[in-house]
């Protein structure tokens, strides 16, 4: 991998020194934890709680250590290792198991770039009245050209901020009446319907809060974190560092999860006590959602969920590019990384680029966003299961981690979250 040039490195290095701002105390794990909650995941969470009501609030709660210690483990390996997912997957496993790998996380983002970008662009229609798909060609454009130009170390600092966004739907909460009773029995009790549809929804709300793609980016972005600080190695070639990382990877982690899983209970929250009590239990489109919301709830909590739809979207789609490009560059042994210039990783920013204009293209096709969302993160979700297992493998691993390996407690939370997804996919085949 070829060297990061020195002007980028020391400007890299001296916005992350101490008092560069308040900014850097956010590491990747806020920004992975937010951009799970993509336009994808609001339609998955939105139809959860249009289509069942509060019966499905259990899985939040459930989901959010499951998915803390899978993405903890993921950010465990990089900082450990100096290396991301699919660099490590290159050197444990055969080669056909990452070509697997790695081609099904390239499908899998590429038609979740789709759909996002389309419901993006209906939303901004909702809101401006501009053509959807002007308004969708300026996203990806906007998005692609802040990737591929501006330095790792500054656009993140605008990802950081756009986690607020997802405020948004906190605020939907003020606009309606909550039966908190009901609600409080339904987040600690599972209950609902035993039929496909039910598994399938619960499939999908797994499989977009523990999704594939955010693996990958917060593995790399402990990479990316760890190559612009002076003086930081991989932990392995400096153990003496491990106490103070593993502790900051282990507060960012789980902190940004549950902003991420808190949020996601949120919209499950405010569609089931607004569409869903109204007798709403479908919706096809992001301005379906949103403008069903407007006579039940107000302008205010419309506006707020469409504003949370596009920024939580511009933060997902960057995530989705740039997880794919790490995987492909690191799978294929090509220089990586967002604060590469781009004569320095023309692989890395090839296929980053490919992926958001396919997601460009893809957008026109005639399935409804707001379904094309939720079954890509149901997909996201058969995906993830043997991807879950090759990483738990990894951390355990004396030759990869070192003295380093994944706590017993994290493997335990890894492997129950594996199981839960294999047993919840196998059951949408189950005929009721």
């Amino acid at each position: 991998m070829s060297p990061l040039t020195p002007a980028r490195l020391e400007a890299a290095r001296k916005s992350s020194a101490p008092g560069a701002g308040p900014l850097r105390w956010i590491g990747p794990g806020l920004i992975t934890g937010v951009a799970d909650d993509d336009p994808s995941g609001i339609a998955t969470y939105s139809q959860a709680g249009t289509q069942f009501g509060v019966d499905m609030l259990w899985t939040m709660p459930l989901a959010f250590p499951l998915m803390a210690a899978v993405q903890s483990v993921c950010a465990r390996i990089g900082r450990v290792t100096g290396q991301g997912l699919a660099a490590n997957i290159r050197a444990t496993y055969p080669r056909p198991v990452v070509i697997g790998v790695v081609t099904l996380l390239l499908v899998a983002n590429t038609l979740n770039i789709a759909a996002d970008t389309a419901a993006m662009g209906e939303v901004a229609e909702l809101v401006t009245g501009l053509p959807r798909h002007a308004m969708t060609a300026m996203f990806v454009f906007l998005t692609l050209a802040l990737q591929i130009f501006v330095p790792y170390h500054r656009y993140v600092a605008y990802l950081k901020w756009l986690t607020l966004s997802l405020l948004a739907y906190a605020g939907v909460l003020f606009t309606v009446r909550i039966p908190w009773a009901r609600v409080g029995l339904h987040t600690l009790l599972p209950q609902f319907p035993p039929s496909r549809d039910a598994f399938a929804t619960i499939v999908g709300v797994f499989g977009t809060t523990i999704s594939p793609y955010l693996f990958f980016w917060q593995c790399s972005e402990e990479v990316e974190d760890m190559q612009i600080r002076p003086g930081a190695r991989p932990l392995t070639e400096d153990p003496a560092a491990a106490p103070h990382e593993l502790r900051r990877i282990k507060w960012d982690t789980w902190s940004g999860m549950f902003y991420s899983n808190i949020s996601a209970y949120f919209i499950i929250l405010a569609t089931a006590v607004t569409l869903h009590v109204a007798g709403i239990t479908n919706i096809e489109t992001a301005a379906q959602a949103a403008s069903a919301l407007r006579p039940l709830a107000g302008n205010f909590a419309y506006i707020l969920f469409a504003l949370g739809i596009f920024g939580v979207g511009l933060i997902g789609v960057p995530v989705l590019a740039g997880a794919s490009a790490y995987a492909a560059s690191d799978a294929a042994g090509k220089p990586a990384g967002l604060e590469r210039p781009l004569g320095e990783a023309r692989f890395f920013y090839a296929v980053l680029a490919s992926g958001v204009l396919a997601g460009l293209v893809l957008q026109y096709s005639p399935i409804p966003p707001m379904r094309a969302l939720f079954w890509s993160a149901v997909i996201n979700g058969v995906v993830a299961v043997p991807l879950m297992a090759v990483i738990l493998d990894l951390a355990a691993r004396h030759a990869v981690m070192g003295a380093f390996r994944a706590t017993r407690s994290l493997l335990v939370l890894g492997w129950i979250a594996t199981a839960i997804m294999g047993i919840a996919a196998l059951s949408m085949l189950w005929p009721f």
